[in-house]
């Protein structure tokens, strides 16, 4: 089984509800971080603005924010809270053209695989879903964006507690299938805990088992890395070589940690301050071809709500970006769905299983 990428479809463009479409309108920003009344909020798929009898592409887009039309001409998609001051925002909350405005929902669908049928079983996810045709395409997939995309991982600190899953992790690192890494605090202290101490909150990573004292394990790496001053330093002064954070440091794959209020330390990476941190998350997706959420909840719906369906590439090229998300709770894989993002593919398993299944997948695992 080979990849196939999708080929996107525009919109007819000489049909008369384009044709006969009014301009879409906008309004100067009156203050910083403020949208005028009746502004047009985004979704993750490709949308379409009418400006002076033209079809543009708002082409970084993204759910829950504005489009600004910038004095160039560029449709640019912007958080309400960096709007400036006289920039001109779009307006307009009808989407088949009333406005000027269209939303293209099924530019990737072949219109002859659509069912027919209006009634099928498991249309969404749950644990009686079968998934070895999704591993399959996954591993395809991954396969294809090592050479031609970029693939981002989003990672609770789930896999820190596992030998076998960070050594997955660790070789999917080493083999290039790795553009990005998005987690918080946790994921990246309790993995240089495994790389120092072995444990992971103090448990043993091969046994499970409680150290004595173990409860100060992570305390006490979080106390190193800050006295290094950096987690690449932190890695040098203790010679590590070993886990998800240090593979990520070898081989140059960038580390983007967003705090919490409950966070330990926390390491000197961390972005505390959440606006930062959402800022540089998304500097991180819009290079995304790829993006795969692994057990967590919080990361996976703020990351899913700035990845968008579409990336259009520098030759001009629209293609689909790949939103995975995995977790053993229906409830955290479903959420993405409830929120809009219907580009999701969802996964109910344990991510330590996935992770070793994936690595042995693409063969860089026995």
């Amino acid at each position: 089984m080979s990849f196939e990428m999708p080929k996107y479809h525009h919109p007819d463009f000489t049909k008369e509800q384009f044709m006969n479409a009014p301009d879409a309108k906008y309004e100067a920003a009156e203050k910083d971080g403020v949208a005028p009344d009746n502004y047009h909020s985004t979704s993750m798929y490709p949308e379409y603005f009418k400006i002076n009898g033209e079809w543009k592409l708002a082409e970084e887009s993204r759910m829950d924010s504005c489009v600004i039309l910038c004095d160039d001409g560029h449709l640019a998609v912007v958080e309400a809270r960096n709007i400036k001051k006289g920039d001109k925002v779009l307006l307009g909350r009808t989407e088949k053209c009333e406005d000027g405005i269209y939303m293209h929902c099924h530019g990737f669908e072949d219109e002859e695989s659509v069912l027919e049928d209006q009634f099928v079983f498991r249309q969404g996810r749950s644990r009686e879903t079968s998934y070895a045709r999704d591993y399959d395409r996954l591993f395809e997939l991954l396969k294809h964006e090592r050479e031609h995309g970029n693939i981002i991982w989003v990672m609770g600190p789930a896999f820190a507690f596992d030998a076998d899953a960070r050594a997955a992790m660790s070789a999917l690192i080493d083999a290039g299938y790795a553009d990005g890494l998005m987690a918080g605090n946790a994921l990246a202290t309790h993995d240089l805990e495994g790389a120092l101490l072995h444990t992971a909150l103090g448990q043993d990573i091969y046994t499970q088992k409680s150290q004595p004292n173990g409860h100060y394990n992570h305390l006490d790496v979080c106390n190193k890395v800050r006295r290094s001053g950096s987690i690449p330093q932190f890695i040098k002064d203790y010679d590590l070589d070993d886990g998800i954070i240090c593979s990520c440091v070898r081989n140059n794959v960038p580390i983007v940690l967003a705090g919490s209020i409950r966070d330990d330390g926390p390491l000197p990476e961390v972005i505390g301050d959440v606006y930062e941190a959402a800022n540089t998350m998304r500097s991180l997706v819009r290079k995304s071809t790829t993006v795969i959420c692994l057990a967590t909840m919080l990361h996976t719906i703020a990351t899913g709500n700035m990845t968008p369906s579409f990336r259009v590439l520098e030759d001009g090229t629209i293609r689909p970006v790949y939103l995975y998300t995995v977790d053993a709770d229906e409830f955290v894989v479903n959420k993405l769905l409830d929120r809009g993002s219907l580009s999701a593919t969802t996964m109910v398993t344990n991510v330590q299983d996935f992770i070793t299944l994936v690595a042995k997948g693409l063969g860089v695992m026995k």
